[in-house]
């Protein structure tokens, strides 16, 4: 199976010209999956509520979600990619899942970071885990990767590999990812964006790069550089994820003491 990633430098509320660049970068990527960043089309830094609903949009049904549909359909992939979903007067961080058949599914981000609690409400929705054929697949965003337990629902849940499309200013997911995939023995492609915003006085904000695709073992197969947009395809095998034997003795998940655990 062919899975990658996007790294790209949006312009804020430049949807148009973000959405072209996209096809301009996809031009001649030939994949099965395909990862992009956290709030891709619009930028990352509003300024309040207010301005994230108005450059929000359905999910399904918006403007860029019908374009990475017939992306999808273009370059013949699944595309997981991050939107500000609008739903009557509520605005989410989400992300949504198309593929050449049409759409898949979404998630709502449900740990949401520093300042995003001023524009967007919590996600309500469970943990997804889509079924596209060659694997199964998990979707967190970006913050997600602090919490433990959302890596671990996940691959409860059935994921072979996580998608988690990003915006990271802070210096540890890329190592905490490694460890992410060793608890729960599952590939992950983290997609983050590059460049900076400082939309909010005195909050200036650098994107840090280093998009990646780790293996249940915790290699990195390969991670981007830390300023410049790319995109990668690398070729995985799904049996390795859903091999959960560590030894002769030992399987991850049978070997979870659930009875000894105070998750609350």
């Amino acid at each position: 199976m062919k899975v990658g990633f996007v790294q790209n430098s949006p312009a804020f509320g430049e949807v148009r010209a973000n959405l072209e660049r996209l096809e301009a970068l996809l031009a001649d990527v030939e994949a099965d999956l395909l990862v992009l960043p956290e709030l891709f089309a619009t930028g990352y830094q509003f300024t309040d509520r207010a301005e994230a609903l108005a450059l929000a949009e359905p999910v399904p049904g918006g403007p860029a979600g019908e374009r990475l549909l017939a992306l999808a359909a273009s370059v013949n992939a699944v595309l997981v990619a991050g939107l500000a979903e609008r739903d009557g007067d509520a605005v989410y961080n989400s992300a949504l899942a198309v593929g050449p058949q049409g759409y898949i599914g979404k998630y709502r981000k449900a740990h949401l970071f520093d300042t995003e609690k001023q524009c967007f409400l919590p996600g309500d929705l469970p943990l997804p885990v889509f079924d596209i054929g060659a694997a199964r697949v998990g979707l967190m965003i970006c913050f997600d990767w602090r919490f433990p337990e959302t890596a671990r629902t996940l691959a409860l849940k059935g994921a072979d590999i996580i998608a988690h499309p990003a915006n990271l200013v802070l210096p540890h997911c890329p190592q905490a990812m490694i460890t992410r995939c060793l608890e729960n023995r599952v590939f992950a492609v983290t997609a983050d964006r590059v460049g900076a915003e400082e939309r909010l006085p005195g909050h200036p904000l650098t994107f840090i790069g280093q998009s990646q695709v780790v293996t249940p073992d915790g290699e990195i197969i390969y991670r981007a550089s830390a300023d410049r947009e790319e995109v990668r395809v690398v070729e995985i095998d799904i049996g390795r994820a859903r091999n959960k034997r560590l030894t002769e003795h030992n399987l991850i998940f049978e070997d979870r003491r659930a009875d000894l655990y105070e998750l609350n």
